[in-house]
């Protein structure tokens, strides 16, 4: 039995590891932004508009690539994302300005829309009902690894060769582990391999309120998120004054807070459902914790120095990622296996479309006023998600 166990967790180990060649790719951006825009004349808008060109394909192609690996399978599923936004990460590093960035950030939305809805697949198909959450809180570790090698690694090879050479060499780690990961599959079996249903069942999905209540709470509590993955070596630099070089050196500090709240917040539910707890009902209390720790997002301004900025930025996305690994596994206790991708899809889908939305304003809103509003917006969004699933508790609730 412990073998079996070992052997399902070793497996998901090496699946996890997509998740952080995920944000290693898309992260490189939001680290190397300062000499990107400098090189191409970029303001803030500009940068926001890029951020949007993701996330537009990001939401859009999202559904469908859920749908796509419910029927296809996991293994080609993930394979055929991660091998496509490998490509695009390559693509990247021959860019020439503003429109090059736009069209190739926009392929690497539409392929890696396929990331997590993978992830939660593989997670309903490798582990048991309880220890979801673990897992979860294991791949949200895997994501800001990913986040944390980004400034130190992309900044290492941009001052020692190009910027340009970091996009290629992430690409190129994504392209390895596609060999390496079915390999692995071949070998080690899921527990719970998932059946194809009807189409129309997995569709079904989209009149249920329980289904849009997660949806609408990952919209709002992922501004947060959205704000510090893509903004905190820009802040750092305009606001701390700091080198890019000298960001590297606290621009990690964030996604580690992060790795350790995504961890964290998979344990306490963990902990709360062994000792008897509904499983969606110990999610929804570490949201709720998670949504007040949170508030402390609009003090960042405040902050005298880069490390007191770091610190703050830390806990602020420490917060939403435990409330983040939480809130994605609610719909894998509440759906079956066959329609796992896509109900995680629907979730990525309304994070892609929030950042769509949102990253131009904050872009703007940063150039007119600086960082103090958008603070302050960010840390009750958090809060406002809380309450969208208490809303639609009745029909959580009675599962």
């Amino acid at each position: 039995m412990e073998k079996i166990l070992a052997r399902r967790w070793l497996a998901i180990g090496i699946f996890f590891l997509a998740s952080s060649i995920n944000y290693l790719d898309r992260q490189s951006l939001a680290t190397l932004a300062p000499i990107i825009r400098a090189e191409f004349r970029l303001n803030n808008a500009d940068y926001g508009w890029i951020l949007a060109a993701f996330s537009v394909t990001y939401a859009a192609a999202a559904p469908f690539a859920g749908l796509l690996i419910d029927r296809i399978g996991l293994n080609r599923g993930i394979s055929l994302a991660i091998g496509l936004w490998s490509l695009a990460g390559i693509s990247t590093g021959f860019t020439r300005g503003l429109a090059g960035l736009v069209a190739c950030r926009a392929w690497l939305g539409l392929a890696e829309a396929g990331g997590i809805p993978a992830v939660g697949k593989a997670i309903h198909q490798y582990l048991a009902p309880e220890e979801r959450a673990l897992g979860n809180g294991f791949n949200q570790c895997a994501v800001f690894l990913g986040a944390i090698l980004a400034p130190p690694v992309t900044t290492w090879l941009a001052v020692r060769f190009d910027w340009r050479v970091a996009f290629v060499a992430t690409g190129v780690l994504g392209l390895l582990w596609i060999p390496l990961w079915n390999r692995v599959a071949r070998s080690h079996k899921p527990s719970r391999p998932s059946a194809i249903e009807p189409l129309s069942n997995s569709l079904h999905l989209l009149r249920e309120r329980r289904m849009w209540g997660f949806v609408i709470a990952n919209a709002l509590s992922m501004v947060t998120y959205s704000l510090w993955s893509n903004w905190t070596t820009l802040y750092l630099v305009e606001v701390n004054r700091l080198t890019l070089v000298q960001a590297a050196w606290f621009a990690w500090l964030p996604p580690l807070a992060a790795m350790m709240g995504g961890f964290a917040g998979g344990w306490l539910s963990f902990r709360w459902a062994k000792q008897g707890m509904r499983p969606v009902a110990a999610r929804a209390r570490v949201c709720l914790i998670c949504a007040i720790v949170a508030l402390e997002t609009a003090f960042v301004p405040l902050t005298t120095d880069a490390l007191w900025a770091s610190a703050g930025i830390s806990v602020s996305i420490l917060a939403v990622s435990a409330f983040s690994v939480n809130l994605y596994t609610m719909p894998l206790d509440v759906y079956d296996g066959a329609r796992a991708a896509f109900a995680i899809s629907l979730l990525v889908s309304a994070y892609g479309a929030m950042q769509a939305v949102v990253s131009p304003a904050l872009g703007s809103l940063i150039d007119h006023f600086g960082y103090g509003p958008v603070c302050v917006l960010a840390s009750v969004t958090p809060l406002v998600a809380y309450g969208a699933l208490r809303v639609t508790e009745p029909r959580v609730t009675n599962q």
